[in-house]
């Protein structure tokens, strides 16, 4: 039906320009120099959420009419390099978004919570000095989540997964004035740099292996068999040697064990931010990654004893630590991290019950949902109980979990330093990753400053000794 194909053709793009006219109107005024009005950025947000929405639900629609369970978006090959008539030896890079079963519910749940966190915005951060440079930041990460959720090749993916990764690094670090803001914001960034690598790195050897990064062609998914149908066509080393980086990768977007240490520095960031990202839809995406790798999963069960491992470590862990949280935020935030270990759980098991898969995916959506709500809903909450607590004249009665007196004290006592420190992860994240990385590219810059200067033909160090580590 050339018709129908059509209309999904521009459905598709409306779907993905919405974000990035949004972004490009935002980014260009900043850079001119003739910012929007509040007033303005609030309705191009509202009105792009909407035109996104509806293109996304009209396909929705037209999907469900017609009985359609795959559809493709490809903007052909952007590059290509054909060496020899062998299969394995041309290279092509190929920029397509594929709307099915998975994607399109993680589509609309993306413009639902980044619309509504869009209207809490524009009241929340009135008259802050950064509104112009949030709304930006925010801009880019509604691209990035728009492409990551319709990516149909790995280049697609990794493209959404950097602009989620650069606006929430930076939007951590919204409060720049402030030391410990943008110290957090570096750790987000360079264990994001870490668990980006290893995507990077898979999709090296998918190009190696098929000379594309066409997950259609990985996972043997198409329209006569659509997610979760489809039989990963590598298999032995190979499957697991891709399965295993992609699993790095979204343990470290996730905050899986053992990356799980940065996640409460990142909520230095604003309300609005938090709740879109660590607690919706940021810290879902490596949970949808392997969603849409969950095929491979089956093929390997191996990589699925690792993500249902993965996950209940992370459930484990997260409700320990969350049971000692004294702020509202963290204790929300290891609350989201113990259901993400549990979906990436249910992820495991689904590759050998795969309605389980399906079982994920709803859990997911309404997490994100109840997360938003009550992220948002923080500030206000804190202050009602202030004002209860002043109603009643006293403090309001803490329960303390029955389970733990069954242990024995000195386990107890251990357990309550172990959740107080965190897992000691935050530590380990700062003596193994981010503080041998940042000192790496201290010596790389000084190393470039002096290189520069002899160039130049000045032989004076103009490398600064003064420069300090962020950790």
């Amino acid at each position: 039906m050339p018709d129908l194909e059509t209309t999904f053709y521009i459905l598709g793009l409306i779907v993905v320009i919405a974000p990035v006219l949004l972004m490009s109107i935002l980014g260009i005024t900043s850079l001119v120099d003739r910012k929007l009005s509040e007033a303005a950025t609030g309705r191009w947000c509202k009105c792009t959420s909407a035109i996104g929405f509806t293109a996304a639900a009209s396909i929705l629609v037209l999907m469900l009419a017609y009985d359609t369970r795959h559809v493709v978006i490809d903007l052909g090959n952007w590059v290509h390099i054909d060496e020899s008539a062998t299969e394995h030896e041309h290279y092509h890079f190929v920029f397509k978004f594929v709307f099915d079963r998975l994607s399109v519910p993680f589509l609309l749940l993306s413009y639902v919570l980044c619309g509504t966190i869009a209207a809490f915005a524009v009241k929340y951060m009135h008259r802050e000095r950064g509104y112009n440079r949030f709304f930006t930041l925010y801009s880019i990460f509604v691209v990035g989540m728009v492409v990551a959720s319709l990516a149909g090749t790995i280049e697609t993916l990794f493209t959404g997964w950097e602009l989620v990764g650069l606006s929430s690094a930076l939007l951590v670090a919204f409060f720049h004035e402030r030391p410990a803001p943008v110290r957090n914001g570096l750790r987000v960034w360079v264990v994001y740099r870490i668990s980006d690598a290893s995507l990077l790195i898979a999709a090296v050897v998918m190009h190696h292996l098929h000379g594309e990064g066409d997950f259609g062609r990985l996972l043997g998914t198409d329209p006569a068999h659509p997610w979760p149908e489809g039989h990963a066509t590598a298999s032995g080393g190979n499957a697991l040697a891709v399965g295993l980086l992609l699993i790095f990768a979204a343990a470290g977007k996730s905050a899986l064990v053992p990356f799980s240490g940065w996640l409460p520095r990142a909520m230095e960031g604003p309300t609005p931010s938090s709740a879109i990202f660590y607690g919706a839809l940021s810290v879902h995406l490596g949970a949808y990654l392997l969603l849409r790798v969950s095929p491979l999963l089956e093929a390997v069960p191996i990589l699925a004893i690792v993500v249902i491992a993965l996950g209940l470590t992370t459930a484990a862990f997260a409700y320990l630590i969350g049971s000692v949280q004294t702020d509202i935020k963290s204790a929300l935030t290891f609350a989201s991290l113990a259901q993400v270990g549990i979906i990436v759980t249910e992820i495991g098991v689904g590759a050998f019950i795969p309605f389980v898969w399906y079982v994920a995916l709803v859990h997911l959506l309404g997490h994100a949902c109840l997360r938003t709500l009550q992220f948002v809903r923080a500030p206000s909450l804190l202050q009602d109980y202030k004002t209860l607590e002043n109603a009643i004249g006293g403090r309001l009665p803490q329960h303390a979990g029955r389970s733990m007196r069954l242990l024995p004290e000195s386990l107890r006592t251990w357990m309550y330093r172990f959740a107080l420190e965190r897992g000691y992860l935050d530590a380990f994240l700062n003596e193994y990753i981010v503080g041998p990385f940042v000192a790496l590219f201290h010596k790389l810059d000084e190393l470039e400053r002096r290189w520069t200067a002899r160039l130049a033909g000045s032989d004076r160090n103009t490398a600064n000794p003064d420069v300090e580590q962020s950790t």
